[in-house]
């Protein structure tokens, strides 16, 4: 069972100037609300919003994904887990690439990034 969905942990202030970019700072200032805990400012990084051991790394979907650089990736992966998407690293050439999503084919395995 999926826990309830964790709120966007948004940098304090980013709606304020233009150069603060919305990714994740701990708010440091002596006078910061947020860093005081008030829970209208918006919720802190912390422990307690972490997935459970079993849940994490599963997509939407309900897949498991790996990273696969070859044909034998792809094998090991199989055995591995039935339940499994299969994404192509960025380093992989086109030659190659066309490989893996071949033998992903004829595997039944899903390929989450292919190129045709």
């Amino acid at each position: 069972m999926k826990k309830r969905r964790k709120p966007k942990f948004e940098r304090y202030g980013w709606w304020k100037k233009k150069k603060l970019s919305k990714s994740w700072r701990r708010p440091r200032g002596h006078d910061n609300k947020m860093r005081e805990h008030i829970a209208a400012k918006g919720a802190m990084v912390k422990a307690g919003y972490r997935r459970k051991k079993e849940e994490r790394g599963i997509l939407p979907s309900g897949v498991r994904e790996v990273l696969v650089s070859n044909t034998n990736d792809l094998t090991k992966a199989e055995v591995a887990i039935d339940g499994i998407a299969v994404r192509i690293a960025s380093s992989v050439g086109r030659r190659k690439r066309e490989q893996i999503e071949e033998e992903a084919g004829t595997l039944g395995i899903r390929v989450l990034n292919p190129k045709h």
